[in-house]
């Protein structure tokens, strides 16, 4: 598969791996955010890390030495501009109703969202596989307002998932109370607003559609926070 960004000279082509884990939320991450709602922005802030960093810095070091005239904001531009794109059809992903398919469109979008952060990160020389990313995505998707916490959060997480691994069953809790905790806090990633009364009100069987001028919306407030963070650190150095 072959994603093309269009550059002010031409086009830059990034391949991808194709693959449903590198443009949506793998298997084993939902596992561990159904069975650890609470902390399921920082389980998914991590995996993204080390799924989708790599991929990111492969992107930025091909793209400028493809176009070597290019800033650092103007490639940022690219990344943000196709991730926006992204996350406008994100929710047509899931193709399920309900509570489960409302939980899987907040989900996709928050993926997609720190796909969009780790490029713009590569963009402006940050490494997007370093552990520190896991904290800016936190801090720069509003689930928390500093870093500290937000590191004091992953470190929790990151607990939790490798105590997960000597138990079996996932939770206990009643499915529906999962998803609803599991939907408010992506959505609440995802800079999807009043999620708590979006949730609260949804009838069971009942579809949800996130509008696509909320998931770009969101994307594109995320992506000005993105770009004044990292473009603050390459002035630095």
């Amino acid at each position: 598969m072959q994603v093309h960004f269009k550059a002010p000279g031409g086009s830059v082509t990034q391949p991808t791996t194709g693959s449903l884990e590198t443009t949506t939320p793998p298997g084993s991450l939902w596992e561990n955010m159904r069975a650890d709602p609470q902390y399921a922005p920082e389980h998914l802030a991590l995996e993204a890390v080390r799924r989708l960093g790599p991929e990111a810095a492969a992107w930025a070091e091909r793209t400028r030495a493809e176009n070597p005239d290019l800033t650092p904001d103007e490639l940022a531009q690219l990344a943000v501009k196709h991730f926006t794109t992204l996350a406008r059809i994100s929710g047509a992903v899931s193709g399920a109703a309900g509570l489960p398919g409302a939980v899987l469109d907040v989900g996709v979008l928050a993926w997609t969202q720190a796909r969009m952060v780790l490029h713009v990160a590569a963009a402006y020389g940050a490494d997007p596989t370093a552990p520190e990313r896991a904290t800016d995505l936190l801090v720069l998707q509003r689930v928390h307002r500093v870093a500290e916490t937000a590191r004091i959060a992953l470190g929790v997480a990151a607990g939790r998932e490798r105590a997960s691994r000597i138990f079996t069953g996932g939770s206990n809790r009643p499915l529906t109370r999962v998803l609803v905790s599991l939907g408010v806090k992506l959505a609440q990633m995802a800079g999807v607003r009043a999620a708590r009364r979006v949730f609260a009100k949804l009838i069971p069987g009942a579809g949800i559609v996130l509008g696509t001028w909320v998931n770009s919306a969101a994307t594109k407030e995320l992506a000005q926070r993105a770009r004044v963070h990292f473009g603050r650190r390459g002035d630095k150095g």
